[in-house]
């Protein structure tokens, strides 16, 4: 198995960014996206992302067998809020192996969410999402969405052994569409996908990001 690149690796935070500017849009204004509310925070900033992403997004849905939708679960988290959910992650694992140093935690912490400082998430280039029926009835994809490694067996990790072939399918088919259309995936969890961020830039041999992190509103 090919060994996978962490977020934490630092040759992903050595990539430049050369911001290009581009807005942060609301996914749902597009009308073609089914978009899901589990991750809707306080600040209605989940369902935003780069024009880029959502435009790529837009054209791997048209890629789906007919009956078939991406269902979009979260776009952009703040900063804050990255800062949040990776610092109880990672408080989660310091507290189950004590015995871990802190550069181990960091790095098992960055399977699950990405460091704070190069997040794709926070310079709305990541998406997280999956496959449904036009009814909004999610695929089998062999794990929750957002199943973490320890609860999920490493089941979450995109090419894990062990998961039924209806899901290895959908797999297949959710990644095909995706990467077609430019973006890339996280290899620790099946509905992590990006474009223009540091992680796409070390996957794709780009010279920089296209997008760094950004503050928005709510309505921005």
């Amino acid at each position: 198995m090919t060994k996978i690149v962490l977020m934490s690796d630092p040759r992903v935070a050595a990539i430049p960014v050369t911001e290009c500017g581009e807005r942060l849009v609301d996914v749902r204004r597009s009308g073609s996206l089914l978009v899901d509310t589990r991750k809707q925070d306080p600040a209605d900033a989940f369902a935003y992302l780069r024009e880029g992403v959502l435009e790529r997004l837009l054209k791997a849905q048209e890629l789906l067998p007919r009956g078939l939708r991406l269902l979009f679960v979260e776009g952009y988290r703040p900063p804050s809020l990255q800062r949040e959910y990776f610092e109880e992650y990672a408080g989660q694992l310091r507290a189950a192996r004590p015995g871990w140093s802190a550069e181990q935690i960091h790095s098992a912490a960055s399977r699950y969410v990405s460091p704070p400082d190069i997040a794709p998430h926070s310079a709305g280039a990541a998406v997280d999402l999956t496959l449904a029926d036009t009814d909004g009835r999610e695929l089998h994809l062999g794990t929750r969405m957002n199943a973490d490694p320890e609860e999920s067996a490493g089941a979450c990790y995109t090419d894990a052994a062990g998961i039924s072939e209806e899901a290895r399918a959908n797999r297949a088919l959710l990644g095909s569409v995706l990467t077609t259309t430019g973006l890339v995936n996280y290899p620790t969890e099946w509905w992590h996908w990006s474009y223009g961020d540091r992680y796409w830039a070390l996957n794709t041999g780009a010279a920089a990001a296209l997008y760094g992190p950004k503050e928005i509103g709510p309505r921005s």
